[in-house]
């Protein structure tokens, strides 16, 4: 059987590259409660944290905006104790122009027991990710 090669469609969209599906897996598998409420939090931490650092970083204006909306979202949730503090620093780091590599290693920490492990290895990817970008500022600046 031979195959065929489709023309290039000049007008077709882009595949959109959903980041973090493990995490939004986990979120939609998991029954109501502490460990979904946990992943989507973690979710929308990851979203933010990755943002900072992205290609086309928002503006210091906007950042502060998104984390405000996240922090006023996640005082909905019912999050455990352990969780939620190092979540509410993660999303305070993101709202100002600071290095939030630490903080984001925290949430790692945190959030490990109620995580499945394709989303605990997502977020391990970004928190590398956020500290070789610190790392990589340091050096630029000294």
């Amino acid at each position: 059987m031979q195959s065929t090669l489709l023309p290039s469609l000049p007008h077709a969209l882009e595949p959109i590259a959903f980041r973090f599906p493990a995490l939004a897996e986990l979120a939609g598998r998991a029954q109501i409660g502490g460990r979904r409420e946990v992943a989507l939090a973690a979710f929308v931490a990851a979203k933010l944290a990755r943002d900072c650092y992205a290609d086309a970083p928002l503006s210091d204006a906007a950042r502060a905006e998104r984390a405000g909306g996240a922090k006023s979202w996640m005082s909905t949730l019912n999050l455990p104790a352990t969780v939620r503090p190092a979540l509410t620093r993660l999303l305070d780091a993101t709202g100002r122009s600071r290095p939030i590599a630490d903080e984001f290693a925290a949430v790692v920490s945190a959030v490990h027991s109620f995580l499945d492990g394709p989303a605990q290895r997502e977020l391990e990817r970004l928190a590398v990710t956020l500290g070789n970008a610190r790392t990589e500022a340091g050096s630029r600046g000294a």
